[in-house]
This record gives structure tokens, C-alpha cells and sequence, in this order.
């Protein structure tokens, strides 16, 4: 087969031999698994059947042996696309070890070692060729390319190339044309198929990397996105300081990992952990090279077992057993939430995510997406004013979505799972925060919810929460003329705007009320809404955000019980703070002795009943909620000792 330049091109050799019809044989053989995880088998099927793919899997749930075992049973070369350099060397390293060869070319490489890799390429020494993206955007590079026998051409991370993926780069744009420009080892026409592997993709994302790959009739696969050894939890705190005392506790004695917005919130995370007594280390751009290599390797061999990090760091970790993924502050989108949660647990054992959740730090992630500095990479800057407009205005909606799911007072797994498109989701987990903190309601309380379903019926099912809220409490100013007089204004007069709203959010997560996805957010009533309004339904659970701690209590003489607001669930009187700092203590060390983060032990809320309400028996601290049988028996004495001497 000659190109137009009359090049002679020879296939590279079956250095493994031909395709095994038995896969999971050749599996064991080439990587020493011995089987197959779900999905994997199918994904190879259709790889060396010659089809594009989409495959859409967890992380961690072994992506690459969709493009590694093809490129074992097949002749010449697959040509694999990746961003992540840390990763390429990882998988090279572990080819290599394995006996397969395979090279990278990146940039950190010097200009010998590449050579040395395309050379190798040519001479079809390679089984896989690992290359960054950038490298397409080099005539030299893509016309060289254009001359090695491709078995197939895998890009990771396909979500890069569209613009609604947590992490669009510009040069995944240009993979389309240089796939089309190389040629097949099967010596058939055309260019060689194409398999497209991303860990995060909603249904939108994946039409445009179907697109935007040029991908024909591909197989697509969408493994479940559910890990449900994930505690998935979003805590609401009033700032900074609170996060730092809650830090400790979150991440336990184990594996962590803390991402944050910002360099300077990576530094001041470590050191709240390491004021605490924990050994922490801090991640991001502005040290040196030579300080981010010793923290990741450090990380990855085991001798540093908590890093706070920017999201920069975790790309190709692999680590199987991080205990908890904590979110000192909101991330910038789900896509990115989802894959850094995602490293948690990866072993099976449970694992915490858990967000830090304040409004003010939406402003850092505002600032982050307007702002255009040094730190910026310009490749991924568009070229004029309109297209960086639109860049940010993508941003911001992505960011509206995360605000979504970390205000969301509905079950946290079904939020997430039906954003990445799963379908029939239960409503109800059981295992996340939000489903934990979910309580019925008395009569009084139905009455009141009925009342605020109401406004939203009258009010025409056209307004927003705010619009709502101040109708029902009777706040009246620059309110429209249409909301002034209705049946429902003022029905809550004697409540509070910010209360009633709280309650709007908590109908909306159980699925009573709906609102647009704009920024609008015009409510309506759903049908299990209309059957509770009318009195169809009388028993209803609801989850109300859990107001931070500390917000009001400055305000309290120490020990005094706080005044319950109105439309509050029945909570404990004020906690006894001495109290509760013993038994945050003691849960502390026991979370420690058991090597699990603290909130497995006894959740916050009920070390602030048990501050609050001091049983002084087996049968009352049995009334405490969260204090099943199992926690009785293993924890019953020793808290009636700690309560007894407060």
C-alpha cells in the first residue's frame, strides 16, 4: 500500500499473534485479571469487531482494557489520546513491566525521547502509543503519524472535546481530522475505527463527542453510574472556621483526599489538619515542580495519607483505598464533582463524600471562570470577545447545576444519577445525607406545607421561590400587582421569606414541587404535589436543609436553648457546648481506633441531641435518633459515662 508520497507502508507485526476467541484467557495472560469487571468484555467484543465506540464508564472501573487487550490481539499499532501525562507514564510503566511494548510522546519529554518514540512507531516496535492532544496541533507530528499502521484510534477522557465537559480543550477539536488522515494496519480504507472512553458524559456530552469525533453508527456502552459504597453528603457551614473544625472529623484516620477552589484554601486545609494532629500535605500550582512530584508520589505509595489539592491532582491516581473525598469548596461543575468523588472507595469498602457547603464561596468559582490571568492555559482561551462569552456563560450554567445538587434537600444519589441521564432511579436511597435527615411530618406541619403548595397553585405555577415566599409572608414591595391579592398572600404573614423558602426547596427535593432549569426556576406543582395540597396524601416525609452550626449560637449565652423557629422540624434544645466537645473528642478517638471517618461512628446531629438531652440511661439514649441497637450495644455504656461526668 503506497500514500501519495509513495511511501512504502508495511503493517506492524502481530508481535502477540491473532485475535483469541478466548478473552478472558488472553485477559488473564496479557494482565493477570481473572475476569472480566461488567461491561468490559462487551466493549472489547465491539473494538476488535472493527466499530467506533462510545464506552461511558465509572473511574476506576478499568476504561483502558477496552483499548489494551484490542491492541494485544490485533496487528499494528493503537494510537491512544490522553491529557493526563502522569497517566500516560503510569500505564507505559506498567505495559512495560507487563513485557508489552509501548511508548508516550508528550511534552515533558526531551526532543531525543520523542524522537526515540516516533521512530519506534514507524518501525511498528509499538503495541500502544500514548500522545497528548497537543501534539496534533504540529503539521510535522500529524503528517508523521499519518504514516504508522493504526489498529485503532482510542481517545480518553472523550468529554474534553465538547464544550458542555468539565475540562473542553480546544486541541481534542482537531482528533476528528488527524484520525481521518491515518491509516489502517488491516491495509482496509478509510481511517482507523475510533474507540471513545470518558469516565463523565450526560446525554448532551455524549451526542457531541459522537459529533465532534466524527463517530459512525458507533457502539455505545453507558456502564451504571451509581457507586453505592459512596456516603454521599453536602453540609451546610457558616465559613471558614467551621470548615477547619469540621475537617478532622470528615476526613478521619484514613486515605483523604480534600480538593479546593483555590491554592491559598489547599494551604489553609492542611493546615487546619495538621493543627489537628494529622498528617497532611498540600497540592497545587504554585509549587514547584519538584514539591508536586514528592506530595503525588507520596500520595500514591501510601506515606502521605491525606492531600488537600486543587482538582489539578488526582489524574491518574489510583489508589484503591481512600476512605473520604472531601470538597472544602463548591467544584465548578457535576461532571468534575462526580469524577473527583470518584476516587474514593475504589476498593469497594465504604467511603464519605462530602461537600462543605456555603454561598459565599459560589463568588470564588465566579471569579475563577471570569477571570483571564497567567495561570490560564491560552490554548483554551477563544480567540474573541463573543466566544469567550459564551465560554463563561457555559460556565455559569454548569455552576448553576452544582449549586442545584449542593441546595438540593432531595436524595443525593437520585439528583446526581438523573443528571447523567439514568433512568428509573429511586427517589429514595436511604444512604445519603439527605435521605438520613429525612423526617414525617406532624398535622401542623402538613397544614403549613399545604398552605405554601397552595401560593404556588393560585400564584398561576409561573414564579420562582422568592416570589412565592414573599407573597405567602405578605411582603408586599416590588412584588407584581398579580401576586398582591390573591386568596394565599399573607397566609404567612407571622413567617419568615427565608424559612418559607427552605420549605419551597424541601417540597422540590421530595418531588412535590418541579422547577424550570433556568434561572428562573418557575415552580409548579408536580402530581404527587396536587395529591398533597388537596388531602389525597396525608403522609408526607420531607428533608429541610439542616441550618449551620454556629450561625446563631455567638448570639446565645453559653448553654442557653435556643428559641425554635416556627416552621423548624422538633429539634433539641441548644446543645451543651463542653458536652459536645467531649463527645466529639470521643468520637475522634474512636474513629481512629477503628480506622473509619467520624461521622461512621455517630452523625453531628446526634452528638447534639446527646449534648442536648444528657441521657442518663440505656433507654433514653435508645430514644436518641441515630442510636439504633447495634450503636446501643457498642457505644451505650461508654456515652452514659461521658454524659454522666458533664
Amino acid at each position: 500500500m503506497r500514500t501519495g508520497n509513495n511511501t512504502v507502508l508495511r503493517p506492524a507485526p502481530a508481535i502477540i499473534g491473532p485475535v483469541d476467541p478466548n478473552l478472558a484467557s488472553a485477559l488473564g495472560r496479557h494482565f493477570g485479571h481473572p475476569g472480566f469487571r461488567p461491561g468490559q468484555e462487551e466493549i472489547v467484543r465491539s473494538a476488535l469487531a472493527g466499530r467506533d465506540v462510545l464506552a461511558v464508564m465509572p473511574t476506576g472501573s478499568g476504561k483502558s482494557i477496552g483499548y489494551q487487550l484490542p491492541a494485544l490481539l490485533l496487528p499494528g499499532t493503537t494510537l491512544v489520546v490522553s491529557p493526563l501525562i502522569a497517566l500516560m507514564k503510569d500505564q507505559v510503566d506498567e505495559l512495560t513491566r507487563r513485557g508489552i511494548p509501548a511508548a508516550a510522546i508528550h511534552s515533558l519529554m526531551l526532543p531525543g525521547e520523542r524522537q526515540m518514540a516516533i521512530e519506534g512507531a514507524l518501525a511498528g516496535r509499538w503495541r500502544l502509543l500514548y500522545v497528548s492532544p497537543e501534539r496534533f496541533a504540529n503539521e510535522r507530528f500529524a503528517l508523521t503519524l499519518a504514516r504508522v499502521p493504526l489498529s485503532r484510534f482510542a481517545v480518553d477522557e472523550a468529554h474534553c472535546v465538547s464544550e458542555w465537559g468539565h475540562d473542553f480543550r480546544p486541541d481534542y477539536r482537531r482528533l476528528a481530522e488527524a484520525a481521518g488522515r491515518c491509516i489502517r494496519a488491516d491495509a482496509r480504507a478509510g481511517r482507523p475505527p475510533i474507540l471513545a472512553f470518558t469516565a463523565t458524559a450526560t446525554p448532551e456530552v455524549r451526542a457531541d463527542i459522537v459529533d465532534l469525533l466524527g463517530l459512525e453508527s458507533p457502539d455505545v456502552f453507558v456502564a451504571g453510574f451509581d457507586r453505592p459504597n459512596l456516603f454521599l453528603d453536602v453540609r451546610r457551614v457558616t465559613g471558614e472556621l467551621e470548615k477547619r473544625a469540621l475537617l478532622p472529623e470528615l476526613v478521619g484516620s484514613g486515605r483523604a483526599l480534600v480538593y479546593t477552589a483555590t491554592r491559598k484554601s489547599a494551604e489553609r486545609a492542611a493546615d487546619a489538619l495538621r493543627s489537628a494532629g494529622r498528617q497532611a500535605e498540600a497540592y497545587h500550582a504554585g509549587l514547584v515542580d519538584a514539591e508536586r512530584l514528592r506530595v503525588q508520589n507520596a500520595f500514591a505509595a501510601g506515606t502521605a495519607p491525606v492531600v488537600c489539592a486543587t482538582n489539578a491532582f488526582g489524574m491518574g491516581i489510583d489508589r484503591p483505598d481512600i476512605e473520604a473525598v472531601v470538597h472544602y469548596e463548591i467544584p465548578g461543575s457535576l461532571e468534575a464533582y462526580y469524577q473527583e468523588i470518584g476516587r474514593g472507595g475504589r476498593d469497594g469498602r465504604a467511603a464519605g463524600a462530602v461537600l462543605l457547603w456555603n454561598y459565599v464561596d459560589v463568588r470564588t468559582r465566579e471569579f475563577l471562570i471570569e477571570k483571564e490571568d497567567a495561570e490560564e492555559d491560552p490554548r483554551r482561551r477563544p480567540a474573541d470577545p463573543e466566544q469567550r462569552e459564551k465560554r463563561r456563560e457555559l460556565e455559569r450554567k454548569k455552576l448553576r447545576r452544582m449549586i442545584g445538587y449542593a441546595d438540593s434537600t432531595g436524595c443525593l444519589r437520585a439528583t446526581l444519577l438523573g443528571y447523567f441521564g439514568e433512568r428509573d432511579v429511586p427517589p429514595r436511597c436511604g444512604a445519603c445525607g439527605n435521605c438520613r435527615r429525612r423526617r414525617p411530618l406532624e398535622p401542623e406541619k402538613l397544614l403549613l406545607l399545604r398552605k405554601i403548595l397552595s401560593g404556588v397553585a393560585r400564584g398561576g405555577e409561573r414564579w420562582g421561590k422568592r416570589r412565592v415566599a414573599a407573597m405567602l409572608t405578605g411582603k408586599l414591595e416590588d412584588l407584581p400587582e398579580r401576586l398582591t391579592g390573591l386568596s394565599t398572600t399573607g397566609l404567612l404573614a407571622d413567617e419568615k421569606p427565608g424559612a418559607v423558602e427552605e420549605w419551597i426547596d424541601a417540597a422540590t427535593g421530595a418531588g412535590l414541587l418541579a422547577a424550570t432549569d433556568d434561572v428562573y426556576r418557575t415552580l409548579s406543582l408536580t402530581r404527587a404535589g396536587r395529591a398533597v395540597m388537596s388531602g389525597r396524601v396525608v403522609e408526607v416525609e420531607l428533608t429541610l436543609p439542616e441550618s449551620p452550626r454556629g450561625r446563631t449560637a455567638g448570639k446565645r449565652k453559653r448553654g442557653k436553648a435556643a428559641p425554635r423557629e416556627s416552621l423548624d422540624f422538633d429539634a433539641p434544645a441548644f446543645p451543651d457546648p463542653e458536652a459536645l466537645g467531649v463527645l466529639r473528642r470521643w468520637r475522634l478517638e474512636e474513629s481512629t481506633r477503628r480506622g473509619v471517618p467520624a461521622y461512621v461512628v455517630l452523625h453531628d446531629r446526634t452528638l447534639e441531641a446527646l449534648a442536648a438531652t444528657k441521657p442518663a440511661s440505656l433507654d433514653a439514649l435508645s430514644s436518641v435518633p441515630g442510636i439504633g441497637p447495634a450503636k446501643l450495644e457498642a457505644y451505650g455504656p461508654a456515652l452514659l459515662r461521658l454524659l454522666a461526668s458533664r
